[in-house]
């Protein structure tokens, strides 16, 4: 696959510099206990109900219900990426420790990129696609997803997963339209705030502090799609679908005491988690 370097810093801001110290020193057991049940490293949340008997069971076996949810929640993702084959190439825009990238390979056979603004999670991210022998077609990257290096048209399809509220979405859209092929397809699954209510709520804030992120609101996905090519073709509201996640969380060894402002502001519509894939158009 060809790239294209550019002389330009990574980390431009002293936010940015913060975020990626941030994760540079994230440990989390909620990260890294989960995926050390099968070697899929998300930082994402989950989808769908749980078995309630894992509450009566040993902590591995809540642990590994919360992994099959997240898991699940990165199935729902690729199921939206369209028409991808083992000659395309994809983007995983704020990577993570790259579990999603690893799924995307796995399922259609792609060349998949990961690009992240924490070396550590570069590095972690690496050898898993060493150790499962296909680091000849995934590679995770030290780059900005504002400005990736990657060359114009070269992606049939991109996806944010829970990485979009640490950058402008203007520029961020902006940079994916030049990365995608015409026809190509976006998706994100992003938390929003509901601005019929007015702005964040107490506890979005809260889950804003807690991940030095800046949440947008839900109407500014549109537009900042609608100025940059991108058409959405479906929009899904996964707010009820996520709860049960953020509820056996909460019962749960790993839970870090953000789960009390997730479950909040869900149930009191001040959040909304969303699916949102867009086609580029010409």
């Amino acid at each position: 696959m060809t790239t294209t370097h550019r002389a330009r810093p990574v980390l431009r801001s002293d936010y940015q510099r913060s975020v990626a110290e941030y994760w540079n020193n994230e440990k989390d057991p909620v990260n890294l206990r989960l995926g050390d049940v099968d070697g899929l490293y998300h930082h994402h949340y989950g989808l769908g109900a749980y078995d309630p008997a894992v509450l009566d069971g040993p902590d591995e076996a809540v642990i590994a219900e919360l992994h099959r949810l997240e898991t699940a929640q990165a199935e729902v993702l690729l199921d939206h990426l369209g028409d991808v084959g083992p000659n395309d190439a994809v983007l995983d825009a704020g990577c993570g420790r790259g579990g999603t990238s690893i799924m995307a390979n796995l399922r259609f056979g792609c060349y998949a990129d990961g690009v992240t603004i924490s070396e550590q999670q570069m590095d972690f991210a690496n050898e898993q696609a060493r150790r499962r022998g296909v680091a000849d077609k995934v590679r995770y990257h030290f780059r900005n997803m504002l400005d990736t290096g990657f060359e114009d048209a070269s992606r049939k399809a991109i996806w944010n997963n829970e990485s979009t509220m640490y950058v402008d979405l203007h520029q961020l859209f902006a940079e994916h339209s030049r990365q995608l092929e015409i026809g190509g397809r976006y998706v994100t699954i992003t938390g929003c705030y509901n601005d019929v209510t007015g702005g964040r709520s107490k506890a979005v804030s809260q889950i804003d502090q807690h991940y030095t992120c800046n949440i947008h609101p839900r109407s500014e996905y549109f537009k900042a799609m609608a100025a940059n090519k991108l058409a959405p073709i479906a929009v899904i509201d996964l707010t009820a679908d996520t709860i049960p996640y953020w509820e056996l969380r909460q019962r749960s060894s790993v839970a870090t005491g953000i789960e009390g402002p997730f479950l909040q502001a869900y149930r009191e519509g001040s959040f909304h988690y969303l699916l949102i894939a867009a086609d580029r158009i010409a």
